[in-house]
């Protein structure tokens, strides 16, 4: 009998392979769902460089499309970009068992509901990644900097599974942070995503050591990150009074890094607008907040989407 909790990943990119290999060194069966390079992951496994040493490793299963899934995962973690066209509660379901639990680890306001309305009988955990990692092949991955987890039960808050879980990723050598209010966890996060990830992409992805440094960038970006805690504030989640300044200070202190939308940009894959910076646009008015340079990154991103997505 194996004892190790079983977690599944459906969407092992960048984000998720790097915490698949954080539960595996933390005592987890993983085994990870992918659209592309299961070949290459089945022979070599993931190879990722890391300021926490060497974390590559083998999936204990690697499924690809035309794998049957093996429903009772103790847990699914969800990784995959919150895009329209993508069904996630589809793509989580299969993997269920009676007592499963899901975890998301994905950026955003309100990424939550749809999932937990279409799974309403499994336990959901809301998740924020503070890390910076990028895929750089089929099977490597580039672990720059930080890794933390703030784990949230929706709509709970701070619970037993999310303890669990907590213990399992600080046993493969990450802070984990637990919250009885995920909600206000994630606009503290969009703080720094809902402005600098479009940025990033209209300034052809670039980096954030360029972002901040440009002539005008470092104020365009501490503007654009006010209306955000604007929104928050009206939201009933006001932010510290100096959380503009630790977000500038910690992003000057991390290496040049692209963000994960503009690696997308720079791919021609589809950008998760809505979910980073659409909702933060659409809560400005349903709560009467004006948020005019959050609005004109989101017409520019939009059409940059576009134009990218159509490959002219």
């Amino acid at each position: 009998m194996n004892d190790k909790p079983r977690i599944v990943i459906v969407g092992a990119g960048a984000i998720g392979a790097f915490y698949g290999a954080i539960a595996k060194r933390g005592g987890a069966q993983v085994e990870v769902v992918l659209r592309s390079n299961v070949a290459a992951v089945r022979e070599h496994g993931f190879h990722i460089d890391s300021p926490l040493g060497d974390l590559s490793y083998c999936p204990d299963v690697v499924y690809g499309p035309e794998d049957t899934p093996r429903p009772g995962a103790d847990h699914v973690l969800c990784c995959v970009k919150v895009l329209p066209d993508i069904d996630r509660a589809a793509l989580i379901a299969p993997w269920l068992g009676a007592d499963s639990d899901i975890l998301l680890i994905e950026n955003g306001i309100d990424i939550e509901p749809p999932v937990a309305e279409a799974l309403p009988e499994h336990a959901l955990i809301s998740a924020l990644a503070f890390v910076a990692v990028s895929r750089t092949g089929p099977t490597t991955i580039e672990h720059r900097a930080y890794g933390r987890l703030t784990l949230g039960a929706w709509s709970t808050g701070d619970d037993e599974r999310c303890r669990a879980l907590a213990a399992l990723f600080e046993a493969g050598g990450i802070d984990v942070k637990t919250s009885a209010s995920i909600v206000r966890e994630r606009w503290a996060k969009s703080l720094w995503n809902t402005p600098l990830n479009p940025i990033s992409v209209l300034a052809d992805g670039t980096d954030t050591q360029t972002m901040l440094d440009t002539p005008g960038g470092e104020t365009l970006a501490r503007a654009a990150m006010a209306e955000v805690a604007a929104v928050a504030a009206a939201d009933g989640h006001a932010m510290p009074s100096d959380a503009i300044e630790r977000n500038i200070a910690a992003t000057r202190r991390m290496p040049a890094y692209r963000n994960s939308m503009a690696l997308d940009y720079r791919a021609g894959r589809a950008l998760e607008i809505d979910a980073i910076l659409g909702n933060v646009v659409d809560k400005a008015e349903q709560l009467g907040v004006a948020v005019p340079r959050l609005a004109t990154l989101r017409a520019l991103i939009a059409m940059r989407d576009r134009e990218n997505c159509s490959g002219d």
